[in-house]
């Protein structure tokens, strides 16, 4: 016998969908028994489950699965209580703009055994709510409820189409458990739509116009440079990127990226921008805002020069899914960063070289003398000491754990992933570990706890792409640890064979908090106070064991180090427990306190 539910994951499979990350409820007694008749009519599943302790760690890990494969993942969450629970992760993969399809249950709409699943608990009387999707409404592209078994299909498939097409993002379907159980005969199960007549939207083009403009622009400059976030979201835009800015002789300046747009290695890379006064923008005459969310912040008194012209290249150049967006441009372009890098290249090939290449050879010693310089300040900072003459700073402990990963792994370094969520500290993780394309992740959002679940998710999306990847690095702070939900992802990441190595910068608290407060009030009352004493802080004696949860729950292998010269030992360790003994390993780095 077919019900709704045996719709639903027939058409997930259809779509290519290989994982599904749950935590499973009342509302889903149809999916967990269509799952049972897989199980014993064929020996599996047709899609993988991955049991999830915690929303907030299942919508995490399937946003790591997608940014790795590039493909859409599934979360199944338990009626309204489930959907509350995934929690910031919802913004993550909303700002992130990750293809992650959210179906969540709902309390029956019987109550006197009309229809199978009718209501049959205390509970769901209280879990019948007046408006269930309206919990993440707004973070969504798509909200839809799943009425009926013969319509499951194509509204799964819209929703995935929606999902997938630029501006990509969350989608949320919901549906009534009696729905659930509909019965569903084999030709309505055969009839189940299949990907080939749901593609997503074609990509956009820039206009002759457009090309012609920016070419000339950008040829003509005497400092032109290129601002962008999000273009290492397409492995392909970045080698078009790296290509054009090769041929102009274009500096790159990422700000505030969730992937790498560009080599670090590459010569005309500045560099990765999070706080503070923005470098090079005042002194550039043509700036390209490539696919990125906030270009600059003119609060902190960065802007382009009054005579600069700007050109805006984005899937969504006015930011409709934020409360307030303005840049000042000669042109907003509706484009996909690889296409429009493509029609650049072209244009770019198209016009003589000999009248622009003076121009270009000047800009290439200026950008070479301040790869130059910036390269001795890191290498630099990378010997430094924290005042106590005893812990590390963050750029010797990156530098420690950048030399021992290439040490420990067989590609030198070369096959690792790394994600990233330092908060205050994420410019020095971006600058010294200097990433290569597709190799270091962020979320895209501001939820903090998101690498926890994403570096699970993470690990079994490069699987399934079969990536070759030696290991999986991630690092965060102390305070970000603990909103990851660590218990639960390091149960998750040892029942599903996902180990990887978290490092923890421990500065004993949120800096981020205090260094905000700092920026508005720098003489304040606040200014000179402990982040114990703002509440900011955990102070001296107040730290977690954060190795020691990830060893309670996951049998994790557990470090604390406290001095510098102790970093690289311990680091090496740690890769050789993850990689040969297949154990999670969490060291936790101790640095100077907030």
């Amino acid at each position: 016998m077919y019900t709704t539910a045996s719709v639903f994951f027939q058409t997930l499979a259809n779509a290519g969908i290989t994982h599904a990350f749950v935590n499973w409820g009342s509302d889903h007694v149809a999916l967990l028994e269509e799952l049972q008749r897989q199980r014993a009519n064929d020996g599996k599943t047709l899609i993988d489950i991955v049991t999830c302790p915690s929303e907030y760690v299942a919508l995490s890990a399937a946003h790591g699965y997608a940014q790795i494969t590039g493909k859409p993942a599934v979360v199944i969450v338990h009626g309204d209580v489930g959907t509350q629970t995934m929690a910031g992760a919802v913004h993550n993969a909303d700002k992130g703009q990750m293809p992650v399809l959210i179906f969540a249950g709902s309390a029956p709409f019987t109550a006197n055994g009309e229809l199978r699943g009718s209501k049959d608990e205390y509970g769901m009387w209280l879990q019948d709510v007046p408006d269930q999707p309206a919990i993440v409404r707004q973070y969504m592209r798509h909200v839809a409820q799943i009425q009926s078994g013969k319509i499951a299909s194509k509204m799964i498939m819209r929703a995935l189409q929606i999902a997938t097409s630029q501006p990509r993002g969350p989608v949320y379907l919901w549906a009534r458990r009696e729905v659930l159980e509909e019965d569903i005969d084999e030709a309505t199960m055969t009839a189940a739509a299949t990907l080939s007549k749901w593609p997503s939207v074609t990509a956009g083009a820039l206009t002759p116009r457009a090309i012609e403009t920016i070419t000339s622009a950008l040829i003509h400059a005497e400092s032109p440079l290129i601002l962008t976030a999000n273009a290492g979201r397409n492995m392909s835009a970045t080698q078009l990127l790296a290509e054009l800015s090769s041929a102009l002789a274009i500096g790159v300046l990422a700000c505030a990226s969730s992937s790498v747009p560009i080599a670090g290695s590459h010569p005309y890379h500045l560099g990765y921008h999070f706080w503070g006064k923005q470098p090079y923008l005042d002194t550039a005459d043509v700036v390209l805002v490539l696919d990125i969310d906030v270009p600059w912040v003119d609060a902190d008194g960065c802007s382009p020069h009054a005579g600069a012209k700007v050109f805006v290249i984005d899937n969504d150049p006015l930011k409709r899914t934020l409360g307030w967006s303005h840049v000042d441009a000669e042109l907003l372009c509706t484009a996909e960063t690889e296409t429009a890098l493509g029609q650049l290249i072209e244009a770019m090939r198209d016009v003589d070289a000999a009248t622009y290449s003076e121009r270009v050879q000047a800009r290439r010693r200026s950008l070479e003398a301040i790869k130059a310089a910036r390269q001795v300040q890191l290498s630099h900072a990378e010997t430094l000491l924290a005042p106590d003459g005893v812990l590390p700073t963050v750029p010797l402990l990156l530098g420690a754990l950048r030399s021992a990963v290439a040490a420990q792994t067989p590609s030198d370094g070369r096959k690792v992933l790394y994600l990233t969520e330092a908060a205050s500290a994420s410019g020095l993780v971006w600058n010294h570990l200097a990433p290569e394309p597709g190799s270091m992740f962020m979320s895209g959002g501001t939820s903090l706890g998101w690498v926890l679940g994403a570096s699970v998710g993470m690990s079994i999306g490069a699987k399934v792409a079969q990536k070759e990847v030696d290991l999986v690095v991630s690092l965060t702070g102390d305070g970000n640890y603990l909103f990851g939900a660590p218990t639960a992802t390091y149960w998750v990441a040892k029942k599903y064979d996902t180990p990887f190595l978290m490092i923890v910068v421990n500065n004993r608290g949120w800096f981020s908090p205090k260094f905000s407060m700092r920026a508005v009030h720098p003489t304040g009352h606040g200014s000179a106070a402990s982040g114990e004493k703002l509440s900011v802080g955990f102070g001296q004696d107040g730290n977690v064991d954060y190795a020691g949860v990830a060893a309670a729950a996951g049998g994790a292998w557990a470090r604390q180090v406290s001095r510098a010269d102790q970093l690289r030992g311990v680091f090496e360790e740690a890769v050789r427990v993850v990689m040969q003994d297949r154990r999670c390993a969490v060291v936790d780095c101790i640095v100077e306190s907030i």
